[in-house]
Formats: structure tokens, sequence, C-alpha cells
């Protein structure tokens, strides 16, 4: 199936996704750090700013006295002017006696807050808050200043509060160096990181060049140690699925040069006794043609049968373990066989027997091709042993493996021949019977296909030919009994 037919959205850039997956955190954190740096910045600006006004309120606590029971500030304006010299805010003071009175400064200026925490930055009684005065805010410092003199004892307090202006345009000023200075780290750093991921991305598109620009039939690998270590297994697995395709293709090309040779001398033949019969006026000689006629298209419909096994054999090996693969149960494959070749062993006085277990003896792979493969084993056992000899065909397990033999007593093959029979359209000199020299071929392609392999050996009680097959066992089935046919 398909991505398309299996319903998967299709996927969009690598290099956008990664450019996405790269920048969106970095603008992320540049966000963070710009928002870290300004309040680190803007808590700085306020210490400062906090100093002053502490040094302000310590400069009007140090002109404070007692006289006749009274606290009294002197205070000249000209020390007022200082206060808001080189600013453009205003400063606004009180100060308080030891009862809470009016002394100083501006008489309206609120209390401090109840509860006010003392600063712990400084070595005095001091404290800082923000407040509201005649409509602006203000940034306020609370000092309490021992007074023992005069008749009065105990602690006045000293307000100093200062509108915000300063504050708030340091404080753009800062974040505008901040987001500046980041955000130029931040440009560089997406420069880089697209740099980076272009390099990244060449080999992939050295790749999909090299596939684009590749003729067919071109049998080159591609280069597997030219890409990064994440992407050389696909690398490896086009490389493999290349060298599939190709073989199928050679498979094709054999196929069809194969049954061009084969076919054309039946041909051949088939149109001479026609054209024979067609001179000639005897019943006698057209009965005879006609029988001639029967037995060339018997020969052509088993070696074109014969020719489209190789071909699916062949096609089998190449894609072996990527088609569909299916339990198939070869006891009972072998029991349907041997009924249908019945007739045939009893016409040619041969005594055709089978031997299974009682139970399935499973393996992975394809009906189609191991019926074939067991058709052609027992074919070539039937059609090559002469009349009044035994065949048996014999299914058991052993181990992890089915094994498949198909004995006789015949002539059986020489042991320098046996390796020479796989070949195709081979036939052992002196042989009589017809044939075409495919079937034990396509027998070693299915047996190959299905990660089997197939050898010839001794028959029946020593003598005559033996074919064994092993194929990977697919279940577990138990042993049984042997029956005989």
């Amino acid at each position: 199936m398909t991505p398309a037919e299996g319903g998967s959205r299709a996927l969009g850039s690598l290099r956008g996704q990664l450019l996405r997956r790269l920048l969106l955190p970095l603008l992320l954190l540049w966000a963070i750090s710009t928002i870290s740096a300004y309040r680190e910045a803007a808590d700085a600006a306020t210490l400062a700013y906090d100093r002053t006004l502490l040094a302000s309120a310590r400069v009007i606590a140090e002109r404070l006295s007692g006289r006749e029971g009274k606290v009294i500030v002197d205070l000249p304006w000209v020390a007022l002017d200082t206060f808001m010299l080189d600013t453009s805010d205003r400063v606004y003071y009180r100060v308080s006696g030891i009862g809470g009175e009016f002394v100083s400064g501006y008489a309206d200026f609120p209390p401090p807050p109840a509860g006010l925490r003392r600063s712990e930055l400084y070595p005095a009684l001091a404290g800082f808050y923000d407040g509201r005065y005649r409509g602006v805010e203000l940034r306020i410092a609370a000092l309490h200043q021992p007074v023992a003199e005069g008749g009065v004892q105990g602690m006045a307090l000293v307000q100093v509060g200062e509108t915000l202006q300063a504050r708030q345009a340091l404080a753009r000023r800062i974040l505008l160096s901040t987001v500046w200075r980041q955000g130029l780290l931040v440009l560089c750093g997406a420069v880089l990181i697209v740099l980076a991921v272009r390099g990244a991305l060449s080999p992939l598109e050295r790749i999909r060049r090299a596939v684009d620009t590749r003729e067919p039939g071109d049998a080159g690998r591609f280069d597997e140690a030219g890409v990064h270590r994440e992407v050389r297994p696909l690398v490896v697995a086009l490389n493999a699925y290349t060298e599939r395709l190709l073989a199928l293709l050679a498979s094709r090309r054999r196929f069809i040069a194969d049954a061009s040779h084969q076919l054309r001398t039946p041909l051949a033949v088939l149109k001479t006794q026609t054209q024979h019969a067609l001179r000639e006026d005897s019943p006698a000689l057209w009965r005879e043609t006609l029988c001639a006629v029967q037995r060339s298209v018997d020969q052509m419909t088993r070696l074109s049968n014969q020719l489209l096994s190789l071909a699916r054999a062949e096609s089998g090996a190449v894609a072996a373990g990527l088609g569909p693969r299916a339990a198939v149960d070869v006891v009972e494959r072998a029991r349907e066989l041997c009924l249908e070749r019945a007739p045939f062993a009893v016409g040619r006085r041969i005594d055709l027997a089978l031997e299974t277990p009682d139970t399935a003896l499973d393996v992975d792979g394809d009906a189609t091709l191991l019926h074939e493969m067991l058709a052609n084993l027992l074919d070539n056992a039937l059609r090559y042993v002469p009349a009044g000899s035994r065949v048996t065909l014999r299914v058991h397990a052993e181990a992890a493996r089915v094994v498949i033999e198909v004995l006789d007593d015949g002539p059986g093959i020489a042991a320098e021949e046996r390796e020479r029979v796989f070949g195709r359209f081979y036939r052992v000199p002196g042989t009589q019977a017809e044939g075409s020299g495919l079937g034990l071929a396509i027998v070693r392609d299915i047996a190959r296909s299905h990660g089997g392999e197939v050898t010839l050996g001794a028959g029946l009680d020593g003598r005559g030919l033996g074919a064994r097959v092993e194929l990977p066992r697919a279940g577990a089935g138990r042993g049984g009994g042997v029956s005989g046919q």
C-alpha cells in the first residue's frame, strides 16, 4: 500500500522543518534572554536610584535636631535644589516628628504603608516603596532618624519621593539596547544555522541528483560513504533495491531470450508438418501428420508452462522476502499432487507412494511456486524412470526445517552430472524421454527464493536418484505416523 492509499499526510521540506525546529527555539530563547537581561538591568537601575533617594533622605536627616521638646529641621532651600539637579523628575519630601506630626516639606504627603519592611541593603532604618501623590507615581524612601536632644527622645521620619520619568527613560534605553544586541546575536545565529543545515543536507541533495540523472540499466552503486551515518542505511537499502530491480530486469531479458530460442524450433517443425500435409491427398498421411502435430503442440505446451514457471521462480528468487507470504501446508500439497499424478503413474505401471506425517508441516511462502516445485520434482521422476519402477514422495520434519524427498529406483544420474542438470536446458546425454531440461532449474530457483536448498543423491535402496529439498519451517507441527499410497 502506498502512502497515498494509506492516507498518510505528505511531508514538507526537510530543510524547512529543520530550520523551523532550530530557529523557533532560538527566537524563544531570544525573548527569554531579553526579558531576563532587561529585568536585571532595571533592578540595577532601581537600586542606583534608590541609593540617591536614601542619600537625599540622609541629607535631610542630618539636619534634624530637638528643641523645646520638638523636632526641628534646618534645611536651606539651596540643599533642596541639589535634589533635583541634573534630573527631569520632581522630588517631594516630608519630615514627621516623634509622634508623626508634620515638621517640614509637603504636609499632605502620605505616610508609609503599614508593615513596611526595613531594607537589608543599607545600615540604616530605611525602607523603599512605590506610592502615588498628586496623581503621579513615586518611588519613596522612608528613613527613621533617632533624635535625642532638646527634650526630644525618639524616632523622626524622613520621606523623600521622586517621580519615575528618569527611571522609565533609563529602562527604555536598557530595553532597546538589550533587544538590539540580542537581536544581532540571534540574526548571526540564524545565518549560521541556515548555512549549517544547507551544508548538512548537501549529501542528500547529491544523492537526489544522482537518482534523477541515472540512466535506465545503470548498475552503478550510490556512494554510501558520501552521506552521514544516519542516512547511510537508506542509501544501502536503495543500492540493494537497485540490485534486485536490475536482477529482475535481467531475469526478464533471459526469459525472453530463452522463450524465443526454445519456441522457434517447435514452431518451425509444426509449420513444416502442416505444409507437408497440405501438399498430400492421403487421409492416412493427414492422420499421421495430425498425430505428429498433436505431439508437437503437447511439447510446446509443456515447454511454455515450464518457461513461465522458470520466470516466476526467478522473479521469486530476486524478490525473496519482499512480497507477501503465507503459511503453506506442504503435506497437504504433496497429497493433492500425488492424487493428480496417480493416473499417469498407473498408466506407466509405476508404483507411486506418499510418506507424510499425520499433522501439517507449514512453510512460509508462495503457494503457487511451492506447487510448481513439487510438481517438477515428481514429474521428473515419473517421466524419466522406466515402466514398472517405484517412485516415493516423502515429507518430514528435521529440527526447524521441512524436508521434501522424491526417490526412485530408475537409472539415476551419474555423480559428475548431478550439478550440471540444474542448468537451464541441460539434458543428460543419452536421455530418451522427452523434456526441456528446465525442471531442476525451476526447483532450485523456487527453493532458494524460500530460503532453502536442493541436493541430489542416491534413490530407493541405494539405486536410482533422490532429490532432497530443505525449507525453513513455519509451524511447530508434531510428527505422527506414516501413510502410504
